[in-house]
């Protein structure tokens, strides 16, 4: 699935997190980019931590969702944090605490522009989406 934020998205979130230095960084790739987060999520990381193959049609940003899954679904303080800034999405205190919360709570090491991508990922296909439909298969569930 190729998730992009349209232009004016962009701009709406860049206005919003004016002050937001790793942020901007991150809203400057996705203009770069046309908007497309996943793109852009593999430029953020690849800058951060250098190239690595994780497999040939394996996408970077899916597997990182994966492993973050958890951290984002199974804990109440995460999922409330986006589902009330979803209630009020001109807010950018709570825009600004989902990224840090994002960079604080999980166990990889997600710098601010990388949370700022995952969270606009979030945000665009929806918390649901994420938590609910992309949840793996039980055994049961596979039979």
């Amino acid at each position: 699935m190729n998730t992009q934020l349209t232009p004016s998205e962009i701009q709406a979130t860049q206005q919003l997190l004016q002050n937001n230095e790793s942020a901007q960084k991150a809203l400057s790739i996705l203009t770069q980019n046309n908007g497309d987060l996943e793109t852009s999520f593999d430029e953020l990381w690849q800058e951060k931590f250098g190239r690595q193959d994780y497999g040939k049609g394996k996408s970077l940003l899916q597997l990182t969702l994966n492993e973050i899954r958890t951290d984002i679904c199974g804990k109440e303080g995460l999922s409330s944090q986006f589902k009330e800034y979803t209630k009020n999405p001109g807010s950018a205190p709570l825009l600004t605490g989902l990224i840090v919360s994002l960079c604080t709570l999980t166990a990889l090491p997600i710098d601010p522009a990388i949370a700022t991508i995952i969270v606009l990922y979030i945000l665009k296909i929806g918390l649901n989406v994420l938590c609910k439909y992309t949840e793996p298969e039980t055994e049961v569930e596979q039979k």
